[in-house]
Order: C-alpha cells, then structure tokens, then sequence
C-alpha cells in the first residue's frame, strides 16, 4: 500500500465504525463491577445492555457439577466455588454462566472471555438449585 493510499483513506475511519460489524463500545469487555452500583442496584450499563449479548472477562470457578452447561464466572480466580442461595446477598464479582453446549472445564487461573445474553433478576436454577441475580444464557467462553 502507498503512503498516499493510506493518507486517502484516513477520512473515512469514523465511517468504519458505523458498518455492520465495525468495532462498536458494546463488542467491548465489560467488568463485573460494571453491572453494578454502589448500593448493589444495577447499573445504568446494565440496564441498557438486559438482553443483549455483552463479553465479559473473569475466570471458571470450579464446576458444582460435572457434564453441565452452567458454571461461575468470578472476577479473580477461585478455588472453590461461591454458591449463593436465596435471600443471602448476591456478591457483585460473580456472573452465573448457561453456555450453548456442556461446559469443558478451564482450570480455575486462566483467565477467559466470556459472551452471552445478559439476563437480570433473581433466578434459581431448577436442576442445582443455584441462584442468581445476574447471569449471561446462550454463551460461549474461550481463554483470553
């Protein structure tokens, strides 16, 4: 390419964007404090994004059980799993994951990128009885 052709070219960038699979600020990794406010309420961010598809960093808590599609998604890496039940109050660094297929277990300090629709409000899964009050369904998750 010539340094004329790209020179060219430099207007059109803020075009780029506007495009059918151009980079948009929802296609970024959102935190898991980002959901969330101060008082534990959801954010604005996550208000706006309820039933979208969103990518979120974090890392594979240990499995509750074996051939699932679910599993924990923990903003630092955790040995044992942090299972909530109803009524005792939700930590803002967890996000229940449903993937599309059986979950292939990642050890627990490898960092992943996960996607799926975001789903808010309280929910108790009726095969293991986890709650959550947040949790992406329809995900797919690979390493960082």
């Amino acid at each position: 390419m010539s340094r004329r052709l790209i020179l060219s070219l430099l207007p059109a960038l803020p075009l780029a964007a506007a495009l059918p699979g151009g980079v948009r600020a929802q296609d970024a990794a959102i935190r898991l404090r980002d959901l969330y406010n101060r008082d534990l309420s959801f954010s604005d961010l996550a208000l706006s994004n309820e039933g979208q598809r969103i990518t979120i960093a974090g890392f594979m808590a240990p499995p509750l059980r074996a051939e699932s599609n679910f599993f924990v998604l923990t903003k630092m890496p955790m040995a044992v799993c942090p299972f909530c039940e109803p009524g005792m109050p939700w930590p803002d660094d967890i996000l229940a994951v449903y993937a599309k297929r059986v979950v292939d277990v990642v050890p627990f300090n490898v960092p992943l990128q996960t996607s799926g629709l975001l789903e808010l409000g309280d929910y108790v899964d009726p095969e293991l009885g986890f709650y959550s009050k947040v949790r992406l369904t329809d995900a797919t998750y690979g390493r960082a």
